[in-house]
């Protein structure tokens, strides 16, 4: 199978996926929320690579709207899936050549389809609890010592409050 065609079966299984879980809400736009689910797994593996760029250099990438770091490859991604899946809707024939194949075959498909998902979700969240594990050792962001004091000091304030309020409660606070 070419690239091209494992793109369109892993968007067929996700159409699928999604006709399944939605059957008694009705199948409106089936297309554009597989469309949507990829694009979103697309972003998700994006800021993934970010993300470990930034835990292997050190070198912190500013994520805003305005950077083209951010929009480039968002105009990329949606582009893309646009050009290959809504423009001419050529997702339509491979659809329909999907469903002519063998149950195992499709079935086989499906635990890999979800497997890939599986792993895009993973590793999102493994490439920012990556970051999370840098800010700890470098003690910066939340974990930067004069953040630490602060929180500190409220928490010492706030439980000192509790304890006062505990002790009108019990009448303590007259003896």
């Amino acid at each position: 199978m070419s690239i091209k065609k494992l793109y369109y079966y892993f968007f067929y299984k996700i159409c699928k996926s999604i006709i399944y879980t939605s059957a008694p809400f009705g199948n409106f736009l089936i297309n554009f929320k597989a469309g949507f689910v990829l694009i979103v797994l697309q972003i998700w593996s994006f800021l993934s690579i970010i993300n470990y760029y930034t835990f292997l250099t050190g070198n912190p990438v500013e994520l805003s709207i305005s950077m083209p770091i951010m929009y480039v490859p968002l105009i990329v991604i949606i582009g893309f899936n646009y050009y290959t899946l809504d423009y001419l809707d050529s997702w339509k024939k491979y659809n329909q050549e999907f469903d002519q194949l063998p149950k195992n075959k499709n079935r086989i498909g499906s635990w890999i389809a979800a497997l890939i998902v599986l792993i895009i979700i993973m590793n999102f969240i493994v490439s920012f609890y990556c970051l999370d594990q840098k800010a700890r050792k470098d003690q910066v962001g939340p974990y930067a010592p004069e953040i630490v004091a602060k929180e500190r000091r409220e928490d010492s304030l706030q439980k000192a409050q509790q304890i006062e309020k505990l002790k009108k409660i019990y009448g303590e606070d007259k003896k």
